[in-house]
């Protein structure tokens, strides 16, 4: 398991939790590829191959912040989850919002997984262990 690559697109506008989730990402035991985009509409071309990401690597793992410029994160997720292609991809949300609203609304959108930042190395862990390849 920790020989295997797994490609990560992280949606995120913060530049500090950019900066740490991509340090956690280099100190684990995994092979993470990262790429970012800094809104909800980035993201959804990104996964739709459209514009500048018409050559876009599908991402294993998706992690996608809820409060983003352009598209929220629940769009972006509601988005994934519609579309045959996508859905099977894990996604997390990634918040510092410990709203009620926000964490149901997430389920209620098939999230795989919901986290308050900043992201820890056991929430990294159970998004791969996820992955069935």
């Amino acid at each position: 398991m920790k020989d295997m690559i797994v490609h990560i697109l992280l949606a995120e506008d913060n530049d500090g939790d950019i900066l740490l989730t991509s340090e956690l990402i280099e100190e684990s035991p995994y092979q993470c590829p990262l790429t970012v985009v800094k809104d909800g509409a980035a993201a959804v071309d990104y996964l739709f191959k459209k514009g500048p990401y018409k050559n876009a690597q599908v991402p294993d793992v998706i992690f996608l912040d809820i409060n983003m410029p352009k598209r929220s994160g629940l769009e972006v997720l509601k988005a994934v989850k519609n579309d045959p292609k996508l859905m099977h991809i894990p996604t997390a949300i990634l918040t510092t919002s410990s709203s009620t609203k926000d964490k149901m609304d997430a389920q209620k959108l098939s999230a795989d997984f919901y986290f308050t930042k900043p992201l820890e190395v056991i929430d990294l862990e159970k998004v791969i262990k996820s992955i069935r390849k």
